[in-house]
């Protein structure tokens, strides 16, 4: 059996690959991260072994990438829950009675401590993931770690600063 290239498995299945996981995940950003992660783990898979359906085995690696950050998604949805207008309203624009400014003050000194208090690499995943609004594959190359352990930095420091700050999600 002829050894599979990567390339030819991108050019073959790329565009009906990227698709798939557009519909699998529905967005496009979720869906270029799956589709790196799924060449990264197909070209682990080559590495490894030989592989007789090379195609098929692709898209059962893309299905599976997709199922995992569903599931990671609707984790961090049951953790994170969204701060409605009312809650946070006129501290934006400074109109808040002070009591509610004071408030608001304390529970983000909180939340800052809870986040100090993560180990380095997995404050700065949080960070780069959740307050500069960065891709999960793009925190994991600029911090040199996988896409898995990204999310593994994410969960931990989700569930620690529900932990410290439970009140405030």
């Amino acid at each position: 059996m002829p050894a599979v290239s990567i390339d030819a498995l991108h050019r073959d299945d790329g565009v009906r690959l990227r698709r798939f996981l557009t519909r699998r995940l529905g967005n496009p950003t979720d869906a270029a991260d799956a589709h790196q992660e799924t060449y990264l783990l197909m070209l682990a898979a080559l590495t490894r072994t030989q592989i007789e359906q090379p195609s098929a085995f692709l898209f059962q690696i893309a299905s599976n990438v997709a199922r995992r950050m569903r599931n990671r998604q609707r984790l961090e949805g049951r953790i994170f829950q969204p701060v409605s207008d009312e809650d946070w309203a006129g501290l934006a624009d400074g109109h808040a009675r002070p009591e509610q400014q004071a408030m608001a003050r304390q529970d983000l000194r909180r939340l800052a401590a809870a986040i100090d208090d993560l180990p380095p690499r997995c404050r700065e995943a949080f960070l780069l993931a959740r307050i500069e609004g960065l891709p999960n594959g793009e925190v994991a190359a600029r911090l040199g770690i996988s896409r898995n352990m990204v999310e593994k930095h994410l969960i931990k420091a989700l569930l620690h600063c529900r932990r410290r700050c439970g009140d405030l999600f």
